[in-house]
């Protein structure tokens, strides 16, 4: 992914409230559009990056959780 898009995405986003966060996060899986995929990419490995071990393994559970379904 170019650094440009990663930049621009949360460029995008910085400074919004917890509420236009989620608004943006679910608007983008809803629209169930392609184009939106990156940008969600770059959100989660925001949320990656700052989250401590224990969020991580509760993030990786509930994603194997998930795609057993």
């Amino acid at each position: 992914m170019n650094l440009n898009l990663r930049h621009a995405v949360i460029q995008n986003v910085a400074g919004n409230s917890q509420d236009q966060l989620q608004d943006t996060i679910v608007d983008a899986i809803q629209s169930g559009e392609e184009k939106m995929l990156p940008g969600l990419g770059v959100l989660f490995e925001v949320i990656w990056q700052n989250s401590t071990p224990e969020e991580k393994k509760e993030m990786l559970y509930a994603l194997e959780s998930g795609l057993k379904k």
